[in-house]
């Protein structure tokens, strides 16, 4: 295996020292960097909630899902209605190493039950329309005055308050929402200035993942991280509000300071869908290749002469010779058409040797970085990422063989993430959780049951 890290612009001695330390085979030798926290995720019908506790869960927080006695909506959502026992492939991926127990806070016992539960936790996260928990008497007001330590994060699509809280708050959170309103979707599509695109193709485009979901998951566990940080210094909780709109708004780069600067110079200006080109930086570009398609990039002058120059195309170089020529809208779609003339001749192997053998000759003029596109079955042959572990198969008793992503936080050193399960069925924890917090028997679990609290 220490072959096979050694790359080809890696010191081979750095190489084996990182991988010495950060050995997946080593993982589940090594300890959880949130083995003490306990978490209560109450999301429901909605991702962002589910991918925030999902990390803390990787880091070894012990979360625990609590889902309506029927089960929570997110399990029917899946591709192609492809469901393994009635769990659908999303959920099935972001219920890792989690706890399933079901509670229905509607109903008195079940809110009282809560109250108990929140008094042994650490975090509590929710998706509800804004008002909702505090309406049940179960919102971060009440809760905090059981638990000042607790960290409650909500998350929704319009926040918890303003003028669309107000207007649209019981729409909850939905990542098209998210996405139409996050600014960077009216970026995203075929290129509005490319002549060669049809019309109707020039639109908007989400997307092809949850993105909003995702990235307001991604900052509430942020936040969530650094709230613990803060308690463990002063003692207090506290509540964080996640809009994951806004998180999209906060890695829109240079959209909103384009429009506000035109705007300062007296003549506001939206920057226009790119599609593969960039205004910022061009050629950076996906192209045509024998065998699909692939990354191109060359952008800077001394780059943009290295790329010319491979392509044996000098009139290129000498027609948009400066960044300011390259960065035109309307260049751009000529620039591309003349790159595929000659990226179509070859496969993204042939490419790939083409700009490496360039990249070792004396008299290169600068650096050109090629690489492909793949698909989800190359990605799975890629054998960087197999030497990475970057995706794991897990055999589970009630959804047999599943492959999921790795955790991102497995190269931590000292305190690795890791996947220790895949999911659960509905309530399929309520024995050992309402044992273990609250001393709950079989008996008392069968009562509940039967009036419909769990």
């Amino acid at each position: 295996m220490e072959e096979k890290i050694v790359g080809f612009a890696i010191d081979p001695e750095y190489a084996k020292f990182v991988y010495s330390i950060t050995n997946p085979a080593d993982i589940f030798g090594k300890p959880e960097a949130l083995d003490d926290i306990v978490v209560l995720d109450l999301s429901y019908a909605n991702f962002a909630g589910l991918v925030a506790s999902s990390f803390l869960s990787e880091l070894g927080a012990e979360v625990i899902r609590i889902e309506p006695p029927g089960g929570d909506l997110a399990r029917k959502m899946s591709p192609d209605g492809i469901m393994i026992n009635d769990t659908g492939l999303p959920y099935i991926v972001e219920a890792r190493n989690k706890y399933h127990i079901t509670l229905n806070v509607e109903k008195e016992e079940g809110r009282e039950i809560l109250k108990k539960l929140v008094k042994k936790a650490d975090v509590l996260i929710e998706t509800f329309s804004p008002g909702y928990m505090e309406s049940l008497g179960i919102g971060y007001r009440q809760l905090k005055e059981i638990n000042p330590s607790l960290i409650y994060c909500a998350i929704t699509s319009f926040g918890q308050f303003g003028k669309d809280a107000e207007k649209f708050g019981k729409m909850r959170g939905y990542d098209l929402i998210d996405q139409v309103r996050g600014v960077v979707m009216s970026v995203t599509g075929e290129p509005e200035l490319d002549p060669d695109v049809p019309k109707e193709f020039k639109k908007p485009v989400k997307a092809g993942n949850w993105m909003g979901w995702y990235v307001g998951g991604m900052w509430a566990a942020f936040g969530i991280l650094t709230a613990l940080f803060y308690r463990r210094r002063t003692g207090k909780g506290q509540f964080i509000d996640v809009s994951p709109c806004e998180g999209l708004m906060a890695i829109a780069n240079y959209l909103m300071q384009y429009y506000h600067m035109t705007k300062m110079e007296g003549e506001a200006k939206k920057m226009v869908r790119a599609g593969n080109f960039d205004y910022a930086v061009f050629p950076y570009t996906y192209v045509k290749s024998k065998d699909g398609y692939v990354f191109m990039s060359g952008f800077t002058d001394p780059n943009w002469a290295a790329l010319c120059e491979i392509m044996n195309r000098p009139d290129l170089q000498k027609q948009y010779p400066t960044i300011r020529e390259r960065l035109n809208p309307y260049n751009q779609p000529m620039i591309q058409k003349e790159i595929e003339k000659f990226t179509s001749q070859f496969t993204s192997e042939e490419l790939l040797k083409i700009v490496l053998e360039y990249s070792k000759r004396p008299d290169k003029k600068g650096t050109v970085v090629t690489g492909r596109l793949n698909s989800p079955k190359e990605v799975l042959e890629v054998e960087h990422f197999k030497i990475k572990e970057m995706f794991v198969e897990r055999k589970d008793p009630n959804y047999g063989k599943v492959l999921v992503q790795n955790s991102l936080f497995r190269f931590m050193s000292k305190t690795p993430g890791r996947i220790k399960w895949i999911c659960r069925p509905v309530g399929a924890d309520n024995e050992f959780i309402y044992l273990k917090y609250l001393g709950f028997g079989r008996e008392k679990l069968e009562k509940l049951r039967s009036e419909g609290v769990i």
